[in-house]
């Protein structure tokens, strides 16, 4: 009506009115939550590409397998390639998937803690540690060869790891502190720690059976071969136990990418929420070192990645683990395939590519990054 004033827009209906950019809201039943657009696109793409990768996976090798036979085997029906595809590709998948998404979650937890993305686990000396005590024990016979020959018996490797793992990160965070961890210190002592490390693990294999630290050498590169479902239930038990824990530190995180004095202010105990979001993702790394030895470089590789496609102020976990299972098992069909009939261990394929970018975020990071690659007080 002529003359009629039009009453403002009021806030949007069943929620803030105040809504982050990039988020959309999204309704489950009674309740809400926001969702950033961009790091769920990225999720779904992941998703994806991974899918297309195991199908790959399962079907390139010594021989061809249509991929009519491959899903004739996932889904249980007489097949003449269910020795090849469910003895031998699909146990091996599997543990490649679950050891890159713990690798890719783990450096994304230590990463968001020390505020730095050179600290990954296999930079700052928690590959290593976990490396040496299970190297010890390969040589020393607490996990010795399997009756009969062959590869050396893997299921008490984990559980060393997780041990190894744990006192590196403990030697690390004490040698580090000085009123405060602050995280260029942290870093630049956990690569000290890790070159000591490295050291004492080959010692160990110069005190040990030839045989014993050939198989030692090759599990220390980093390698799927001959992994298989006795590896793949342990490792799945562990995951499934810790992923309510890691659920927390997907929402845990937001608050320790803000600065002390404002994390505070809202009443978040800082000091308890680092060292939970950093004791989670030390098992974790030390359970996929266990499971396929130290796959370097994936823990450093899989958060920056995620971040820089989500551009999210914290690292997503959930596309951070999508592209730890892309690269470990894209690596190991790679470095299964391209020297053939040579088998290099994926740990060559995934150090070839982390590497470069290593150095890459050593020279570039202090212009680059900001406080998050540099410094600050961890």
């Amino acid at each position: 009506m002529p003359g009629r004033r039009t009453p403002p827009p009021g806030p949007p209906r069943g929620g803030s009115a105040v809504r982050p950019t990039g988020h959309a809201l999204v309704r489950a039943g009674r309740g809400s939550f926001l969702v950033h657009r961009r790091a769920a696109v990225a999720a779904v793409v992941l998703t994806v590409f991974l899918v297309a990768v195991c199908g790959a996976y399962l079907s390139v090798g010594e021989s061809f397998v249509p991929p009519s036979q491959v899903v004739d085997v996932l889904l249980g029906r007489p097949s003449a390639h269910e020795l090849v595809v469910g003895t031998l590709r699909l146990p091996r998948m599997t543990v490649g998937l679950m050891v890159g998404a713990a690798f890719g979650v783990a450096g994304g937890l230590i990463q968001t803690v020390a505020r730095n993305p050179l600290a990954s686990p296999d930079v700052i000396g928690i590959s290593q540690g976990a490396s040496a005590l299970t190297v010890a024990a390969m040589t020393f016979g607490v996990a010795p060869p399997a009756v009969g020959g062959g590869t050396a018996t893997y299921a008490v490797l984990p559980y060393l790891s997780v041990a190894g793992g744990v006192l590196a990160a403990a030697l690390v965070y004490v040698v580090a502190w000085r009123g405060g961890l602050h995280a260029t210190r942290f870093v630049l002592i956990g690569i000290g720690c890790a070159v000591a490390l490295r050291s004492v693990t080959h010692l160990f294999l110069t005190k040990g059976d030839y045989l014993v630290a050939q198989q030692a050498q090759v599990w220390m590169t980093g390698s799927l071969n001959g992994r298989g479902w006795a590896e793949a239930a342990p490792l799945g038990g562990a995951l499934l136990v810790l992923l309510p824990g890691v659920l927390w530190a997907a929402r845990a995180q937001r608050a320790v990418v803000l600065d002390d004095g404002t994390a505070t202010a809202l009443g978040v105990r800082l000091g308890r929420t680092r060292l939970g979001l950093v004791a989670l993702g030390v098992v974790l790394a030390s359970l996929a070192t266990g499971a396929a030895g130290p796959v370097d470089f994936v823990a450093l590789l899989a958060p920056q990645i995620a971040r820089r496609m989500t551009r999210t102020a914290q690292i997503p976990l959930l596309c951070s683990a999508l592209l730890g299972a892309v690269l470990v098992v894209l690596g190991d069909l790679l470095a299964r395939k391209l020297f053939a009939p040579t088998e290099l261990p994926v740990g060559v394929l995934t150090a070839a590519v982390g590497a470069p970018y290593l150095l890459w975020l050593v020279v570039r990071g202090p212009r680059t990054g900001g406080r998050a690659a540099t410094g600050g007080t961890a």
